[in-house]
């Protein structure tokens, strides 16, 4: 067995005995499981770990090459030979003969321009469930104290008196995370919100901020799923005078830059190329960043809080989102239930944007008292979105001061069906679709397509399609694009 004090490497300068021992140490004592392998692609070493998740012992895989494991299905596929395909760091997930399914990620070692070394890790996603299982257990503990400690004292009312009346917490379990949430401000511990689109994760976000002892400070909103990948590392590290064509002449910070000594709050964060991943974790890991252009750092100063409705996990593993970032971000993880599991939030939230909608359009309107049991009832899929602007139809379309009542009783219940008409017929790709024997999901996805053709030719933009279905407007974007459809430009 090759041992690391063995290694044929060409240092910058020459590795004494200590070095090598040291080394030698990470790699046998490591969580994760490391290969190493030369230029032409024979392992070196590979940490003991590494036996249990590939099935061969470390003498067997010190004997082969990336190569033939890949052939034997050792390795499937192997991350090493990604790298000496491209030449760049490659991160992908492996199954194993074993039967495992692990990340991998590996990194070149260049020596005058050629590839003399490749260094990969991987990691079993067992431990990746363990970790979520963890969070779960202390989420339900810190459940499990505040019923014990009674939520509804005094004590904590008066900790929530700062709380914006716009969020509207009346049920006990949004009580419980604004409490957590109240609880973390003061630290700079980064936030992770989960929950499904609508639920209110920006209106919490900002909530967090005004708690925090960066109130004073600037509170950034990033979308990140609205920038253009072509503009994504302009918008959010700047760029200097003349670093790309059409930049401005004095150049421009970008938004971490601006969340200097404030917040940075990333909507969709499962949107972020993976190029820019790996930049923000460099700005997370150091606190530095450089803009397009320029030569030297410059160090930020923020508080991370970002927001997904998107299974992360999943996406790690994927392959589309890096593993050592999911775990920076994933340190308080907040997950907002949807509206249906919190109806006792609902007449606060629809009294508190009719009460907008009335000072909006100075006329005084009214709930008719019909409405209410259909209101709680409804499970509203998109959420507090998905009521205001259910709420804002409902008083655009009555003719009194009276919202509901004999006329209007269908305005709740045909929340969803009032988005395309009542009587919106299939589509003609849906019931081709059913018709021809073809399989539930391509028959949804020509259901999907029919509304949003129909949608093209009503609406006038992107976002007021988005506010119509109840989803983000990236998403709209991406099934246009998706179903090659367009919304029609008129006014």
């Amino acid at each position: 067995m090759n041992q690391v004090s063995d290694y044929p490497l060409k240092w910058v300068k020459p590795m004494s005995h200590i070095d090598a021992e040291v080394l030698k140490t990470i790699i046998e004592t490591a969580h994760d499981h490391f290969f190493v392998v030369d230029g032409d692609g024979r392992v070196i070493d590979v940490s003991p770990g590494a036996v249990a998740v590939y099935g061969l012992s470390r003498e067997e895989l010190c004997q082969s090459t990336v190569y033939e494991l890949a052939e034997r299905g050792v390795l499937k596929p192997s991350v090493s030979l990604e790298v000496f395909r491209t030449g760049k760091p490659a991160q992908l997930m492996q199954q194993t003969a074993t039967g495992r399914r692990v990340i991998a990620q590996a990194h070149p070692v260049y020596v005058n321009g050629r590839i003399e070394r490749v260094v990969s890790r991987s990691m079993d996603l067992t431990d990746l469930q363990w970790l979520q299982d963890e969070y779960s257990l202390l989420q339900r503990r810190f459940s499990e104290h505040l019923k014990r400690t009674n939520a509804h004292s005094i004590g904590d009312d008066m900790a929530l008196d700062s709380l914006d009346h716009k969020l509207q917490v009346r049920s006990q379990l949004m009580r419980e995370i604004a409490l957590l949430l109240k609880r973390v401000a003061p630290t700079d511990a980064t936030v992770l919100m989960l929950g499904e689109s609508g639920v209110g994760k920006t209106a919490f976000a900002r909530q967090l901020h005004r708690w925090s002892e960066r109130r004073d400070g600037p509170f950034i909103d990033v979308n990140c799923g609205a920038i253009p990948d072509s503009l994504f590392e302009s918008e959010m590290f700047g760029y200097q005078p003349g670093a790309f064509s059409g930049a401005a002449r004095q150049g421009k910070a970008g938004m971490l830059e601006q969340a200097h000594k404030g917040t940075l709050f990333l909507d969709e964060i499962g949107e972020l190329p993976l190029p820019m991943q790996t930049k923000l974790l460099k700005v997370i890991q150091d606190g530095t960043l450089t803009r397009l252009g320029d030569t030297r750092s410059r160090r930020v100063d923020f508080r991370l809080v970002v927001a997904t409705n998107h299974d992360l996990a999943g996406q790690v593993e994927q392959g589309a989102f890096r593993l050592d970032l999911y775990y920076r971000l994933n340190v308080i993880p907040v997950t907002l239930p949807p509206l249906r599991e919190r109806r006792e939030d609902i007449p606060g939230l629809a009294e508190l944007q009719l009460k907008r909608l009335n000072d909006r359009y100075g006329q005084e309107k009214m709930l008719h008292s019909t409405v209410w049991a259909e209101l709680m009832s409804h499970d509203w899929p998109g959420n507090v979105r998905e009521l205001e602007n259910w709420m804002e139809r409902a008083w655009l379309s009555s003719a009194g001061d009276m919202i509901g009542g004999d006329a209007q009783v269908t305005l709740a219940n045909g929340a969803n069906r009032g988005i395309l008409g009542e009587d919106a017929p299939l589509s003609a790709e849906a019931a081709t679709a059913i018709d021809g024997g073809k399989t539930l999901r391509q028959a949804m996805q020509a259901y999907e397509r029919g509304i949003l053709a129909r949608l093209c030719d009503r609406v006038p933009s992107t976002y007021a399609m988005a506010e119509t279905l109840g989803i983000s407007q990236p998403s709209v974007v991406r099934k246009l694009a998706k179903y090659g459809l367009s919304v029609s430009q008129r006014k």
